[in-house]
């Protein structure tokens, strides 16, 4: 996911708080590139949902909701948080207790005006269970969320700790302290919605009506989703350009094939074939720069031999250290990714190279082939090993390679497992039907090492709730997270969030691999190319030479 500020990443409750108080294309063209329009045209992908923001978990989706949605807070590009819709956001009882207070005037694009009921109303459908969105667990520590997780559940019930005291005021009680809440106030779940996608979910999921930078136009499924600039937007974003035209491809070589040909103005998907060249193509504008994404691969706890128990945890740490990171990350991504060291990325202030239990990650196949035996004294391996990727994105060479390594080093049937496209795999993943390993990876809703790991770790996250999709469930981390949110400090925090680290460097409910550079080409034509905290584009700043 993209969103994206704070001068530490974490959010610690009081310094936040003082902050925050009272300031399938294959590259033809159409109208939206007419010569005279300054009008960008990006390379996008089918998005794996409907266009309801609580729903939206993946980089296709997400790219644009961010466009058309503006929440309480937006980030800049250090990760600091800045007010949008939000006037204030204050807490007391020890961040159990936060009081919200809207600007005045805000309007969506049909006319109708942003008020506290626009939030309440959007945060009770997403957190609710039979609404079914991916996005629920983000209110996880609101007041009457379990209520809301229960099978028999109303789909109307609501969040208990949720008040609108006027249009422009929210009382928000939590059951637990949490002062990461102003920080992740401004990812996708937190977005305000108009009445009219609880009246028509279906249809608002297809024409959604919002209140950000731009205003929707059309989704083309498989071809485009056009968007014009947003006049009566009043926030931090404002666009650069008229509008913006997400042309949807299957494969990036099509896409930088288009961008090379000027049939599409900007990609931020580099394929495998264009890494070693697109920073001296004299024919483009290149951009390689640090980035908040993550790579990984999913092990489920349901495939066999891959519990949460003492075997399932050998054999993820052999696979691990069956794979050299460094020779992949030189061979393939040339230059724009380096070896993982934690589940974190460098941006973020809990980041730390001297974790204990890290040598997981390191490549190490003589300890691998030794975890791997101590696996089979307990269960005798059968079958083969594969990990599942979609190839209308740049997994297949990278997946091939650490199959290869495991097949190599552990001497079994290690193979990649392509899907056509991302909206099959991530319906895979997102439904838990997935009968193999899996490629995964994360971009940041928000500045902050929960986003990282309650919203992919934690209990709450997994059964369909939120990102956690191997579901993966363990008492001991979810604890240590409940205390990084309650600590009275980012340091205090980091320091939590890092013991969690070293639970998961055991369990390895994910394997990391590289963090990501964030990658960027365009036209000669295009400038104002400029990255958010986590290495996402920042679309509105994109301008074109007419």
């Amino acid at each position: 996911m993209n969103t994206r500020h704070v001068t530490s990443l974490v959010a610690a409750g009081a310094a936040i708080v003082m902050l925050l108080s009272g300031c399938g294309s294959t590259g033809t063209s159409n109208s939206s590139n007419a010569s005279d329009s300054n009008i960008i045209s990006v390379y996008g992908s089918e998005p794996a949902h409907p266009l309801f923001p609580g729903n939206t978990t993946e980089a296709g989706g997400g790219k644009v909701v961010d466009q058309l949605f503006a929440g309480l807070v937006t980030y800049d590009a250090k990760g600091g948080i800045h007010n949008e819709v939000a006037d204030s956001i204050t807490s007391s009882d020890n961040a159990t207790h936060y009081v919200i207070k809207l600007k005045s005037g805000w309007k969506f694009t049909d006319g109708t005006p942003v008020t506290a009921h626009s939030f309440v109303n959007a945060w009770n459908y997403t957190a609710n269970s039979a609404n079914k969105q991916a996005s629920a667990s983000f209110f996880s520590t609101i007041e009457g969320y379990d209520d809301l997780q229960k099978p028999d559940v109303d789909p109307k019930a609501t969040l208990s700790g949720l008040t609108v005291v006027d249009d422009n005021t929210i009382d928000v009680k939590l059951s637990q302290p949490d002062s990461a809440f102003p920080v992740k106030a401004g990812s996708h779940a937190y977005m305000p919605l108009p009445e009219s996608a609880f009246k028509d979910p279906k249809k608002f999921g297809q024409y959604p009506v919002s209140n950000g930078p731009y205003k929707f136009v059309s989704w083309q499924h498989n071809h485009s989703i056009e968007m014009v600039k947003n006049p009566d937007y009043k926030g931090n974003r404002v666009a650069k350009n008229d509008g913006l035209n997400f042309k949807i491809y299957t494969s990036p070589d099509s896409a930088y094939a288009d961008l090379r040909g000027g049939n599409l103005d900007f990609t931020n998907t580099i394929p495998d074939t264009a890494l070693t060249s697109f920073q001296s193509d004299k024919s483009l504008k290149a951009y390689n720069e640090p980035g908040g994404n993550t790579l990984t691969f999913t092990i489920p706890e349901w495939l066999e031999h891959f519990g949460q128990n003492e075997e399932g945890n050998l054999r993820r740490q052999a696979i691990s250290m069956s794979i050299d990171r460094k020779t992949v990350a030189e061979k393939i991504f040339h230059g724009t990714a380096t070896p993982a060291v934690d589940f974190l990325a460098a941006p973020i202030s809990a980041y730390s190279k001297e974790l204990k239990g890290n040598e997981v990650l390191k490549y190490n196949p003589s300890k691998a082939k030794e975890l791997w035996a101590k696996a089979n004294a307990i269960s005798p391996w059968s079958g083969e090993f594969g990990i599942a990727y979609n190839a209308d994105g740049t997994a297949k060479n990278w997946v091939e390679a650490i199959c290869n390594y495991i097949k190599n080093t552990l001497d079994i049937d290690a193979k990649s497992i392509p899907m056509s496209t991302s909206d099959e795999f991530l319906s895979n993943v997102d439904s838990g039907k997935m009968t193999s390993a899996y490629r995964s990876g994360w971009g940041p809703d928000y500045p902050s090492a929960d986003n990282y790991l309650v919203q992919l770790y934690d209990s709450s996250s997994a059964d369909g709730k939120g990102g956690n999709s191997g579901n993966y469930k363990n008492p001991e981390f979810d604890a240590m997270m409940d205390k990084a949110l309650s600590a009275p400090s980012t340091e205090e925090a980091d320091k939590y969030y890092q013991q969690g680290e070293e639970i998961l460097l055991q369990d390895l409910p994910a394997i990391p691999l590289w963090n990501q550079n964030a990658t960027a080409a365009s036209t000669s034509a295009i400038s104002g190319v400029a990255f958010d905290y986590g290495g996402g584009p920042v679309f509105t700043a994109l301008t074109k030479k007419q």
